[in-house]
């Protein structure tokens, strides 16, 4: 009796949430339900069953509807968000040669790394050309079996 009286106040309060939304749809069913618009309360009854799904779920996702709304129009905006994006990214960039010559030593990024003791994400981030500090291409030249001289030509942007 007591495991049986349990579940039924969680089902109450679960009819509960439903029946919430129940009473807005006949809320606006009985605007239109008036004799002499019947026709218009059929017309209307068949947009609403729609509405309806939308109805139950807006008490538990009422924000994220208004939401996918505004996402539809802001969609054309991150199209020149992404070109704008793109000109800090490549103002930031700096090309160089270190993806070549690493694969040209049959080397990995993993084993780069660890020749030169820096994380992986350096070296993506150097073969990237995202600016990077003097040591660490320093490191990375030592790794790749250069010497510093060589540095013209693995960063040709470099000042000496």
């Amino acid at each position: 009796m007591k495991s049986s009286g349990k579940p039924e106040p969680k089902a109450v309060s679960v009819a509960t949430v439903v029946e919430p939304s129940a009473p807005e749809a006949s809320g606006d069913f009985g605007g239109a339900s008036e004799e002499p618009s019947t026709a218009d309360s059929v017309a209307s009854a068949k947009p609403e069953p729609e509405p309806a799904p939308s109805a139950a779920a807006a008490p538990v996702s009422a924000p994220e509807t208004p939401v996918a709304v505004p996402a539809a129009n802001v969609a054309p905006s991150p199209k020149p968000a992404k070109s704008k994006s793109r000109a800090r990214s490549r103002a930031g960039l700096e090309p160089n040669n270190v993806r070549k010559l690493r694969q040209e030593a049959m080397m990995s990024k993993a084993e780069l790394a660890r020749r030169a003791g820096v994380s992986p994400l350096t070296i993506d981030r150097v073969e990237a050309g995202c600016p990077s500090r003097m040591d660490t291409k320093r490191k990375i030249l030592e790794a790749l079996g250069l010497k510093p001289s060589a540095r013209t030509e693995v960063w040709p942007d470099m000042d000496a």
